[in-house]
């Protein structure tokens, strides 16, 4: 399943716009926060979907009988740039475990890349929700390499893909691959570039929210 709350989500559509905005992008401290904003929304819509159990809670009159979550999800993420989207999902599941991935494209001289994983750091996953952020879903292989590495730590019983912006292309490739996935994102492009850039986009997040870095 894929949720687009681009055009339904007024807010997430106007920190899309920003996101992709070239003189707005010179902010970095404002890009991070957009993209944490759109990991808080998104948070609150997954939410929406998660099972809650009663809790009697004291108060300083009495006891409320309140709904809470039954149980926190597992965030994780795409190191560099994943940690801003990351950090918005934590805001909202603050008593989540979490775990980080570095997976990089590795690039070549033809022009070709492969994906690298370096380092994993992950809680058990077997029989629990996780949630996976990634800005920018673009070819999808990185995507699916990061789950296939985190399922060797256990096998969840749900898997969310929270991305500002994703590309036709990627989406597929992912949900093939892995069908019982929900793709959650802010817009969707249809084009993607030789070189797996999704076009119009808004160019490279990491690079955006930290800084350029030496291409590897």
């Amino acid at each position: 399943m894929v949720i687009n709350l681009n055009g339904q989500h007024s807010l997430i559509s106007n920190w899309v716009a920003e996101l992709r905005d070239v003189e707005v992008q010179t902010d970095r401290m404002r890009f991070r926060r957009n993209l944490e904003r759109i990991g808080e929304v998104i948070a609150y819509e997954i939410s929406k979907d998660m099972d809650w159990v009663e809790k009697e809670v004291p108060t300083p009159l009495g006891t409320s009988m309140c709904k809470v979550l039954k149980e926190q999800p597992v965030l994780a993420t795409i190191l560099r740039a994943g940690l801003p989207l990351h950090q918005g999902l934590l805001n909202y599941f603050d008593k989540a475990d979490n775990a980080f991935i570095s997976a990089y494209r590795k690039h070549h001289r033809d022009g070709s890349f492969e994906i690298n994983i370096e380092y994993v750091s992950c809680p058990d996953l077997e029989d629990r929700i996780l949630i996976i952020s990634d800005p920018m879903l673009a070819t999808g292989a990185s995507l699916v390499k990061t789950i296939q590495f985190l399922k060797a730590e256990g096998k969840p019983r749900e898997i969310h893909v929270v991305s500002a912006i994703a590309c036709t292309v990627g989406i597929e490739f992912v949900r093939r691959e892995e069908p019982a996935i929900k793709v959650w994102c802010g817009a969707i492009d249809d084009e993607l570039t030789a070189k797996g850039f999704i076009v119009p986009g808004l160019g490279d997040a990491g690079d955006l929210a930290f800084g350029a870095k030496v291409q590897s």
